[in-house]
Parts: C-alpha cells; sequence; structure tokens
C-alpha cells in the first residue's frame, strides 16, 4: 500500500490500457458490470502497475467534471484487511492519461478552503483569543512525534504572544492504544475547566513513556487530580458517551481536511505535517510579515 502511495505521486501516468485490462479482466472490482469502460480500465492499469492480486480490493470511483475541459476527478480506494487509502487522481476525457496531484485554482485563495472546514468551537485555546495567528494542531496525545511538537511550542510560543493555539483530537487507534482515553480526558478537563485542558495536555506529553493502555485510566484521574479537577466529576464524564461523541467529531474534523498522520498543523490554514521547528517559525514569520506589510499599505 505505501509503494502504492507513492508511486502515485508521479504525476503523469500513461495508461496503456489494452494491455493492462486484457492481463487482469479476472481481477476485477466489487462494482462489476457496473462500471464505466474508463473505470475498468483504470483498474486493470494500476492492478497491472502495482501487481495487485485478488486479495487487494481496488475501487475506482466514477469521473467527475471539475470545470477543466478535457479533465475529470476521480476517487481510489485500495483496501488490504482493515487497511485503507484514498487517493484523488485525474483522467483526461479520452481516458488516455491518469494524473496524480492536486489541481490549484489561481483565483482563489488556496489556504481558504482549510480555513472554512476548521472547527473551532468548543475547542481549546491556548493564547490571546484574538491573536492574528492561529496554530490548530490535530494531535494524537500518544504519538512521539506529537510530543515532539509539544516541546517546540514550549519553546517556541513565549517569543510569538501574536500566536494562540487550537487542539483538536486525533487519535490513531490502530497504533495507540491508549491514545483514546488520553483524548477522553482531554475533552473532560475542558468540560470542567478550559484552562485545565493545557495542564492535563502537559501532564501527558510529560510523562507519556510511564503511560500504557494498563495505567491509562489510573493515570488520567492522577493527572485530573493534580489540575484541582472535582475527580467523580472527572470520572463520570469519561464514562460519558458525549465526551466521546466529541473526540469523534474531532476525529471527523479531521479527515474532511485529510489530515492522515499525527501532529499536523495548520498554521492560518497552511498545513504542516509533523513538528519541524524551522517550518513553523517559517509560516508563522510569514504570517506576521503578511500582516506588517498590509498595516504600512493601510497608512499610506
Amino acid at each position: 500500500m505505501k509503494t502504492f502511495l507513492r508511486l502515485v505521486s508521479v504525476m503523469a501516468l500513461s495508461l496503456v490500457m489494452q494491455t493492462a485490462s486484457a492481463q487482469q479482466q479476472a481481477a476485477t472490482s466489487p462494482t462489476g458490470s457496473s462500471q464505466t469502460q474508463i473505470q475498468k480500465d483504470i483498474e486493470g492499469y494500476l492492478r497491472h502497475l502495482y501487481a495487485f492480486g485478488p486479495d487487494v480490493q481496488l475501487i475506482v470511483g466514477s469521473p467527475k467534471d471539475i470545470g477543466v475541459p478535457g479533465l475529470q476527478e476521480i476517487s481510489i480506494d485500495l483496501k488490504t484487511g482493515e487497511n485503507t487509502q484514498t487517493a484523488k487522481m485525474y483522467v483526461t476525457g479520452g481516458g488516455k492519461y491518469l494524473l496524480r496531484g492536486e489541481l490549484s485554482d489561481m483565483s482563489k485563495d488556496p489556504l481558504a478552503t482549510a480555513r472554512a472546514q476548521i472547527q473551532t468551537k468548543d475547542a481549546p485555546v491556548l493564547g490571546d483569543p484574538n491573536a492574528p495567528v492561529t496554530l490548530v494542531e490535530y494531535s494524537d496525545f500518544q504519538c512521539p512525534v506529537c510530543r515532539g511538537l509539544h516541546d517546540v511550542l514550549r519553546g517556541l510560543l513565549p517569543n510569538y504572544p501574536q500566536v494562540k493555539v487550537i487542539f483538536k483530537d486525533f487519535p490513531i487507534e490502530t497504533l495507540h492504544p491508549w491514545a483514546r482515553t488520553a483524548a477522553l480526558a482531554g475533552r473532560c478537563s475542558y468540560q470542567q475547566d478550559p484552562k485545565a485542558f493545557w495542564k492535563m495536555y502537559d501532564f501527558i506529553y510529560d510523562h507519556q513513556e510511564i503511560i500504557s493502555a494498563e495505567n491509562a485510566w489510573a493515570k488520567m484521574n492522577d493527572y485530573a487530580s493534580q489540575a484541582s479537577l472535582n475527580i467523580e466529576t472527572f470520572k463520570a464524564c469519561m464514562a460519558d458517551p458525549q465526551a466521546a461523541a466529541e473526540v469523534d467529531a474531532n476525529v471527523a474534523n479531521g479527515k474532511q481536511l485529510e489530515v492522515g498522520s499525527t501532529p499536523t498543523i495548520f498554521v492560518n490554514g497552511r498545513r504542516i505535517v509533523g513538528a519541524d521547528p524551522h517550518i513553523l517559525q517559517q509560516y508563522i514569520d510569514y504570517e506576521l510579515a503578511q500582516l506588517k506589510a498590509e498595516k504600512n499599505k493601510q497608512k499610506k
């Protein structure tokens, strides 16, 4: 699957349709005869290119018009066991060429869509709520790289009072067995006292190495006590379906933004995957420079 995602990033793939289709007639998708010829050709080509056997479910979506003459968008879903990956691709009208990449409309703000999709209502906020630079963090409390981001922000934020941080849960439960328990603890801390969330945030990341699936519940209660929360209220919240629904809503929002790994950060809508302090600082400095330039322009 990783090979598939890596290789389809090549910007253009010439579809040798007849050869690929003839070699792969036995390996059709579950949609069977309902597929158009272009869908069958694309599936056959990809199966032949990446040697996908019958154990791999490859679903090619119906081509959709996107307002660009001669070009249509398709989705490719690849399923192996419980693992699923989705890629967006484009096919020429005649079905000769398949393209993988981002199609950008330069007449529009490239960050507007991401900003509009990020849901910040009832999300923990660190810093001045009116700060001009918004850093939205989609994170998993058990993720080692997320802990690295926590440490980066701890050193970076004191130098940038113009930045506020908004936290969004994105526990990857298939990799991190106690991440969801920690996410629930964060939500329940926030419900009692928004400021206590950031204490819980620090407690979890600072002690990440001693938390396990077996002791996570006890650790969360311990940290809640250290954050001066009402323990009985906290425990009741942890068991309440409402907290779970809030975590699920955060995850769904992340998926809407095509968050696939943690941490994923949006700096005024500009995406960063990982915890590179240099890129993070570059994006913040850029936003501040843009704001300064706009203010100077208005003074003239």
